[in-house]
């Protein structure tokens, strides 16, 4: 067959050739034949071609290839990287279909869904990937891809993903990957201005240019119609009824414009639908498989459909609005004429319009055929300006106001809700109170104070409810803070008076109590001339009070206190130290008798 001895001359395997085969490939095209040989080759490639000339054929081929004559881990061995999610759709698709007969698998991540099903297919295993810049960078964040494996790097519409949109997305990709991997670039168009960089990423390439660049399919008749701006719809109306257009695809300037015109023609009859990045990935791709379905007529868009969307049987494309960028006019007529097919671009043009219609003339070299209609161009007046003299496009300016109009909706929707339930509020019955229970049954409730605040406010209540005292009682009010339930603060408590103790030994009547051993030792440290104090004052219990004490006996042999405060006075030589005053069994520690770096002051009683 004239198929595969065209093909097979290409150097591409058998198992890939029938797949091209029953996918409807007769003929290599002239991209293919300069892009697969050097593909499956190794060398990086840069390929301009006119749209529609099966740039995906030309990178797919030598991909699947390569990868099923090395055998590698299962990890992402190749990485495509597209501008649009529906780009990025259909190039996984084309593999699939290319590579159904080799042991690879594909997937495809693109950003507007969600992220969980394309993370599952991820950790299965995936030899080929094709993603958009935004949800590729995303997941390799959150360490869910590892692109450290990838051998072949491919950049799809070079011209758009390395202008000032994606320049930056695209050089953190390249971050990411391995130094030592194949690359290649494919566009329908590559402007002077971007060469430089795609020479500083490619590495001796091989550049297969398939036709002059910017250059637009000749099989496509171009036309375009001097309309008013108030005329377009229904001069639209018009064409689809006269030439029994099957489906067509109408771009326009903004996403305001998409939605009107989609409104405007199904008011008057005609099926359509419109896709825009506002709409979700899901409306999005159920418009645009109803519009391949034969189900919608007229599929109106913003630039977001001009690359790589591919429908088969595409006859009619219509430009609304003209592009200000000449090179996507060449993009938005080659959705049709796929495939070496015919087809037809009409486009609209208003007065304020007429600039940019020059400079598609100038890219084209050649003036763009005018068609006679019933609706011709009355209004020739210059367009407006702002006050830094910008030229005001009727189409933005009337897309702005419209969003100026939805906020203000938004927001006296928003007031009218807050008024109605404010009203709701004021004219609702109150709520029955709970009964309070009877003053016998209801229980004291205390909310717990902060730490280190002391409730006080049941203070008076307490007092009021403490029995009469008899004469000789101390009033409530002037008693020992310490014996009370009401607790002072640790000041009160610090220089509150604290009895001393100190107990009758029949066998050491004579001796000198504490106090007065403590005075004489300190007045003989002071030196000579050193003054005595006077004796201390102290409160000695009679014996019949004394309290008990638990302190085990102290063992055969061992020296008793005395003999113990001696021995360190001895040895310090600094004075008399008293022994810590005994406490009676029934009283506790406060926290200012625990052990502390500051020396406890004790004030004595009479």
């Amino acid at each position: 067959m004239t198929f595969m001895t065209s093909f097979a001359s290409l150097g591409i395997h058998e198992p890939i050739l029938r797949a091209l085969e029953e996918y409807g490939y007769r003929e290599p095209t002239t991209i293919q034949e300069k892009a697969i040989p050097a593909g499956i080759q190794g060398r990086d490639v840069l390929g301009s071609a006119q749209t529609g000339t099966g740039k995906t054929c030309a990178f797919g081929v030598p991909i699947l290839q390569q990868l099923s004559e090395r055998k590698g881990p299962r990890a992402v061995r190749a990485l495509i990287l597209t501008p649009t999610r529906e780009l990025a759709i259909q190039i996984d698709d084309n593999l699939h279909a290319y590579g159904k007969n080799l042991p690879l698998t594909e997937a495809v991540i693109f950003g507007g869904v969600g992220q969980a099903p394309q993370v599952e297919r991820l950790k299965k295993g995936v030899d080929i990937l094709t993603a958009t810049p935004g949800r590729l960078l995303d997941l390799c964040s959150q360490k869910l891809l590892d692109l450290s494996k990838v051998e072949i790097f491919v950049l799809d519409e070079a011209d758009r993903m390395l202008d000032m949109g994606f320049i930056h997305d695209v050089r953190k990709v390249i971050a990411l990957l391995p130094k030592q991997k194949q690359t290649m670039f494919f566009s329908a168009t590559l402007p002077p201005e971007i060469m430089d960089l795609v020479d500083s990423l490619l590495h001796d390439p091989v550049k297969a240019a398939a036709a002059p660049v910017s250059s637009p399919v000749e099989v496509i008749r171009q036309e375009v119609c001097l309309v008013d701006r108030n005329n377009k719809t229904t001069l639209l109306v018009q064409i689809l009824q006269e030439e029994q257009v099957k489906n067509a695809l109408v771009f326009t300037r903004t996403k305001h414009g998409a939605d009107k015109v989609a409104r405007d023609l199904t008011r008057r009859g005609v099926s359509a639908a419109a896709i825009h990045g506002n709409k979700s990935q899901t409306a999005r791709q159920e418009s645009l498989r109803r519009f391949k379905a034969g189900e919608l007529q007229v599929l109106v868009a913003t630039d977001i459909a001009a690359r790589g969307l591919d429908i088969e049987e595409l006859a009619y494309v219509f430009n609304y609005n003209l592009s200000e960028v000449p090179e996507t006019y060449i993009h938005r007529i080659g959705r049709t004429g796929r495939a070496g097919r015919g087809g037809t671009a009409i486009s609209f043009c208003d007065y304020g319009e007429m600039p940019l219609l020059r400079d598609i003339e100038r890219l084209l070299k050649k003036p763009v055929p005018r068609r006679q209609h019933d609706f011709p161009m009355e209004v020739f007046e210059a367009p407006k300006k702002d006050a830094k003299g910008r030229v005001i496009n009727a189409d933005d300016d009337e897309a702005r106001q419209a969003a100026r109009q939805r906020n203000a909706q938004r927001k006296a929707e928003k007031k009218a809700k807050e008024t109605q339930e404010a009203t709701v509020k004021l004219t609702a019955p109150p709520a029955k109170a709970p009964k309070a229970p009877p003053a016998s049954k209801a229980k004291a409730t205390r909310r717990p104070m902060p730490h280190g605040k002391q409730d006080l406010r049941n203070l008076q209540a307490f007092l009021d409810a403490q029995p009469d005292p008899d004469e000789s009682a101390v009033s409530p009010i002037h008693r020992d803070p310490l014996d009370g339930e009401v607790i002072m603060d640790a000041t009160a408590r610090l220089l509150s008076a604290k009895p001393v103790y100190h107990y009758y030994d029949p066998s050491k009547a004579q001796e000198p109590s504490h106090q007065e051993g403590k005075r004489k030792s300190r007045g003989r440290g002071r030196g000579k001339g050193a003054k005595e104090a006077a004796p201390a004052k102290a409160t000695v219990l009679p014996p019949e009070k004394k309290p008990a004490r638990h302190r085990e006996p102290p063992k055969k042999g061992a020296p008793t206190p005395v003999q113990r405060t001696s021995q360190r006075l001895t040895r310090g030589g600094k004075g008399r130290i008293p022994p810590k005053p005994s406490l009676p069994q029934s009283r506790q520690k406060d926290s200012t008798e625990q052990k502390s770096l500051m020396k406890p002051f004790y004030i004595d009683h009479d």
